[in-house]
């Protein structure tokens, strides 16, 4: 056991919280083990959040109180599948969003209104700085009834917040009559209209097993009784069962600096808000930028010619990868919205058991609505590059010819790399076909990495292997539509590992950017950690997060290339990678007590 000062603490860990000068830190799985084998291939991710062990999903609840970041997220206590019975909120806690110590689950299905399971919900500050957890409780056998039910601190003056109280009169929203049992789901960060009264949006599926997914308004005056409103905030008729919705405002367009959660009166009608709906039958999730009418309380897309009004599939999406039910909050230090996802394993049930472990969050990444007021973008919080160390430059100014695949020395695995390509000229760009619009990921399958073109395939080559039979590519591709271009971006898979049993599916989505007005340049950022490619292309436009599990990982040696499939020359204009530290995450508080004499400032 590490024992440790407050002040090695403050340094170790990057998390002073309210501790007494005797306080020790445990980690619950050892630094070296950090990055473990399981299946003969190394998997675990070393800067990625995941618990120690079991089943991880959703993430719930994230917020910034009293000078800590908290993340609550689905988890199975007992093993490393899901186990409907057994969900709970687990809990951890930092001061930077990177590192994290973790504490016993915040909720756990011990009451009637929540026995077979703590299900997805959100955090919100009430007057007065108290924290209040809204969530769905499953009660009952088979698909069961759910419900949603509302927690609170036992000690609000605990800096960690490490015991909640979920008070006999949930649940505070029964199932409603309209809505089947299993179908009623997910309540968001309850916000203030003019009128004064608290509302909050619930998923749900109206009207039976064949119903009309609905977003469901509720409104309350006092957050325990809670009326729902004549009209949902939105409805589909074509995209099935929706969960985990997402309403939040957004800053001007190419503003980066958000707005305070849900601003109430001054924002109705006039700022843009977003909306965010989880598909089930996709599992994917999907955004529109809108106008929300706090009076009606409906949302209204701001539509273009590209998507359609009733049709989710057709919005845009947060990530075009592996990624699904993410969750976004207000963060008040730094006056920024960050968004969390989760990243399923793509291997199968066996390795998940065999690894004791299952499921990662991506990196918080920043939110802020793009110049053109149609598209968000999102990148990787400033604090991810506290992890960065050894640096390493590699092809300034150099030319990528066509079939060139030149090596970058010093990185491998666990790496943070930004890459600026320079196209000298877009003549060679092949035809675009319009109905290549209806499906990029199928577009990426058939024109991957390997098959050469005009204007690219160029970008990354990740996660290689010496002999390069195992390697995953992140790369675009140009193509001319009359006068103008489109600029795909793919993550293809086909090659990214050797073994059975692994899903290798083709990912990918349109840049939705004018390359020509960027005199031909595009960046691409790419997180690499083990088993976790993440990438953020056209400056955070379209993202694409992908899992992977090559072999060749278990010796250590990876390798990182840039490469050149097209017709033409490709410029790297620059080119920074950084090997990456391993965060200090699953370190447990022994010893960690509130210390009320001890003043935050000497504390922190």
């Amino acid at each position: 056991m590490a024992r440790l000062s407050l002040a090695a603490c403050a340094v170790a860990f990057h998390l002073c919280l309210l501790v007494s000068s005797s306080a020790s830190l445990r980690w619950l799985s050892d630094k070296p083990a950090a990055v473990t084998t399981a299946g003969g291939v190394r998997t675990r991710s070393a800067y990625h959040f995941q618990p120690a062990k079991n089943w991880q999903n959703d993430p719930n609840g994230p917020m910034y109180h009293n000078g800590v970041y908290h993340l609550f997220y689905q988890y199975n206590p007992l093993g490393a599948t899901w186990g409907t019975g057994n969900l709970s909120w687990g809990h951890s806690v930092s001061r930077d969003l990177v590192n994290w110590v973790t504490l016993d689950t915040a909720l756990d299905p011990t009451a009637p209104f929540d026995s077979n399971g703590c299900w997805s919900g959100s955090a919100t500050i009430l007057p007065g700085g108290i924290p209040a957890l809204l969530y769905t409780g499953r009660i009952g056998t088979g698909k069961g009834m759910q419900v949603q039910n509302v927690a609170f601190p036992k000690n609000p003056a605990d800096p960690l917040l490490r015991e909640w109280v979920k008070p006999a009169y949930n649940p505070v929203i029964p199932l409603p009559a309209d809505v089947p049992g299993d179908n009623f789901r997910d309540p968001t960060t309850a916000w203030v209209g003019r009128d004064g009264m608290w509302r909050i949006a619930v998923a749900a599926k109206v009207g039976g097993p064949n119903g009309i997914a609905s977003t469901l308004i509720y409104r309350s005056k006092d957050f325990r009784h809670w009326k729902r409103n004549t009209l949902p905030l939105y409805t589909s008729r074509a995209a099935g069962m929706v969960e985990c919705p997402d309403l939040f405002p957004v800053a001007e367009p190419g503003v980066e600096e958000g707005l305070l959660g849900y601003v109430s009166g001054t924002v109705s009608g006039t700022v843009r808000h977003v909306l965010k709906l989880s598909v089930m039958n996709t599992t994917q999730d999907y955004y529109m930028v809108g106008r929300y009418d706090d009076a009606a309380d409906t949302f209204v897309p701001e539509l273009d010619n590209e998507r359609i009004l009733d049709d989710f599939r057709t919005w845009r999406r947060f990530d075009y990868g592996h990624v699904y039910a993410s969750k976004s909050f207000f963060d008040m230090r730094k006056n920024r919205r960050v968004l969390w996802a989760w990243a399923s394993e793509s291997d199968n049930m066996d390795d998940d058991i065999a690894k004791g472990w299952s499921g990662v969050q991506t990196v918080p990444r920043k939110v802020w609505l793009d110049g053109d007021g149609k598209q968000l973008r999102q990148w990787p919080i400033e604090e991810i590059e506290t992890l960065r160390s050894k640096r390493v430059v590699g092809l300034l100014g150099a030319q990528v010819n066509a079939g060139g695949v030149n090596k970058i020395v010093g990185v491998g695995a666990q790496a943070d790399v930004e890459a600026i390509f320079e196209i000298s000229s877009l003549e060679e760009a092949e035809t675009f076909e319009p109905n290549w619009l209806l499906d990029p990921q199928k577009l990426c399958e058939e024109k991957g990495a390997s098959v050469p073109g005009g204007v690219g395939p160029f970008g990354l080559l990740v996660m290689a292997s010496g002999d390069m039979q195992e390697h995953t590519a992140v790369f675009f591709r140009v193509f001319r539509q009359n006068d103008k271009y489109k600029v795909l971006m793919c993550t293809d898979l086909s090659k990214s590992s050797t073994r059975d049993g692994v899903y290798k599916p083709p990912y990918g989505a349109f840049v939705d950017m004018d390359i020509e007005a960027h005199g031909g340049i595009i960046s691409l950022r790419t997180l690499v950690d083990h088993s976790v490619v993440e990438s953020f292309g056209g400056g955070g436009r379209t993202c694409i997060t992908a899992r992977v599990y090559p072999d060749h990982v278990v010796n250590g040696n990876s390798h990182l290339y840039v490469f050149n499939n097209g017709t033409g020359a490709v410029k790297v204009s620059s080119l920074d990678a950084w090997e990456m530290a391993t965060a200090t995450v699953n370190v447990l508080p022994d010893g960690l007590i509130a210390a009320s004499s001890v003043s935050r400032a000497q504390a922190y």
